[in-house]
């Protein structure tokens, strides 16, 4: 294990430490393992909290901002924060207009934000939920339900970040967000592993020359694993699984994420798109707009991810709307 730090035990603490002192005017931290909007509550508004474990920069922490997200608790690489925290968060954030829980389908966050949430109706403050379960590699459709949430949630947390903003009401963000989230879809394939700071060993095995389409962003086994193929195979093979999933008609719009794991250049990520691009294009389907970049990674793995997501007028406005945060910005 080669990596810049002092002790792996305080290594979650220790960054958190380092984007306090760095964004010190952007976020504020009312407990040691929750990060909040420095300027939260903002009266009248829906408040956004999400949450998870590190490793994923710049999920969860990396979208507390304006038209985004209100706070996130964190916890420590790749395991869940504490009902605590995630209280301590809606606590901060709550203006008396509710609160919406947006987080990804795993099965200690589930377990802790819900504990959260009836903690936080104790304190007279709605807690609504919707969970980001995207990953069309993890569950067939007709068990859609049990899908793990990956790079997905970023198109979640802009359309609730941008609907709070604007005024929406608690059942106006959640209906918004639920539709966003119907028709949104992940595919992503994996080159190597990555290491946790505390165990100093790679969490899988994946020899050099091979790669693992539908691995999860913890290394959850994925559909398939062969040798490594061209960008334009890959492309093809995560698009057609995407494509086949909602299933997305000619004429739809979208809006497209290629989302790179943590060591996969840009000059890459542009390349896999380049090839999704016009598998769209001659699939009749139109792209509104795209980012390309490091969107939800997973520590120091090499690897990408393709998300669509299924647009109408309204989503369109609403991932057009400005956003700020130390780690996204949009004008």
């Amino acid at each position: 294990m080669q990596k810049i730090l002092n002790d792996p035990e305080p290594f979650v603490d220790e960054m958190l430490d380092g984007i306090l002192a760095a964004h010190a005017g952007q976020l504020r931290r009312p407990s040691a393992r929750a990060i909040v909007r420095a300027d939260a509550p903002v009266g009248g508004k829906v408040g956004i909290a999400t949450g998870g474990g590190s490793g994923h920069l710049p999920v969860f922490m990396g979208y507390v901002g304006r038209g985004l997200i209100d706070g996130a608790a964190i916890g420590n690489v790749f395991a869940s924060p504490s009902s605590d925290d995630m209280l301590e968060v809606t606590r901060a954030i709550s203006s008396g207009a509710g609160v919406l829980y947006l987080y990804g389908n795993y099965g200690g966050d589930r377990l802790n934000f819900d504990l959260a949430a009836e903690l936080a109706a104790d304190d007279g403050i709605e807690v609504r939920t919707i969970l980001g379960a995207d990953d069309v590699a993890s569950a067939p459709p007709e068990r859609a339900s049990a899908r793990r949430g990956i790079a997905g949630i970023f198109f979640l947390y802009k359309v609730a970040g941008a609907a709070a903003a604007s005024g929406a009401s608690l059942a106006e963000v959640v209906a918004v967000t639920e539709r966003a989230a119907a028709g949104t879809r992940t595919m992503g394939v994996a080159l190597s592993p990555c290491t946790i700071p505390a165990a100093g060993v790679p969490t899988f095995e994946l020899p050099v020359g091979q790669m693992e389409i539908g691995m999860g962003i913890h290394g959850e086994p994925g559909v398939r694993r062969g040798p490594l193929e061209t960008a334009d195979e890959i492309a093809r093979e995560l698009t057609a699984a995407i494509l086949a999933d909602l299933p997305y008609r000619r004429g739809d719009e979208v809006g497209v994420l290629v989302n790179g794991l943590g060591a996969t250049p840009r000059e890459e990520l542009y390349i896999l798109y380049r090839s999704v691009a016009r598998i769209l294009g001659n699939e009749g389907i139109r792209v509104h707009r795209v980012w390309v970049g490091e969107y939800a990674t997973s520590l120091e793995m090499a690897g990408a991810s393709l998300t669509l997501i299924r647009l109408d007028d309204e989503l369109r406005s609403l991932l057009d709307a400005p956003a700020e945060t130390p780690f996204f910005v949009q004008a």
